[in-house]
């Protein structure tokens, strides 16, 4: 595995559909709607009604609407006097529109920081991938030389060996760059997906 040589562009304007802040605003819609069935249920109510009432007929009394049905038509007017309740629930829904914009505010902050963060760091792993690869091909240069001196008995192998244990270092160190790389790649992919 290696590091592309160009990296996918990311833009923190994907933020915005970050799930964890969708949530924000569909809480902040439903304390809109408990506030519109507040401002409804703190209105007058008139109502209109009918009420039917059969009657049988008595044989033992004789009247003129003798067993005739009822029927009365009925009117309501609900006026909300004491309007406290409903003022207090709708500034507790104002608080918590308030509550709910600043959560999403520093929610925001978190995500940016992180993705701000992650970007940081895969350009960071970038650097570390270079680096080592130069030091690695520097190394495969002396290693090369010291192999040479080692034939020509010049030199003892340990030195070979130090070398070879050098390579080794700067292919391991080049391994944790590009798991580094891939991590806040697959980050930052998550932030604004």
């Amino acid at each position: 595995m290696t590091i592309p040589t160009e990296d996918p562009i990311y833009s923190d304007e994907g933020l915005a559909l970050n799930p964890e802040l969708l949530k924000y605003d569909r809480l902040y819609e439903s304390i809109e709607q408990s506030e519109l069935l507040n401002q409804k249920e703190s209105a007058p109510n008139i109502g209109f009604g009918l009420d039917y009432v059969p009657v049988s007929e008595r044989p033992d009394m004789t009247f003129s609407d003798n067993g005739k049905d009822i029927v009365m038509p009925m009117v309501s007017l609900s006026i909300p006097i004491f309007n406290n309740r409903y003022s207090s629930v709708s500034k507790q829904n104002e608080l918590r529109q308030l509550e709910i914009e600043s959560q999403k505010t520093e929610r925001l902050n978190v995500l940016e920081t992180a993705f701000a963060k992650a970007k940081s760091q895969r350009n960071q792993a970038r650097i570390q991938f270079n680096t080592q690869e130069k030091s690695l091909m520097q190394a495969n240069d002396a290693e090369e030389i010291l192999i040479k001196n080692y034939e020509t008995g010049t030199i003892d192998f340990n030195d070979v060996l130090d070398i070879q244990e050098l390579q080794l270092k700067f292919q391991m160190n080049q391994i944790e760059s590009i798991k580094m790389y891939y991590v806040q790649s697959a980050l930052l992919n998550y932030l604004i997906n």
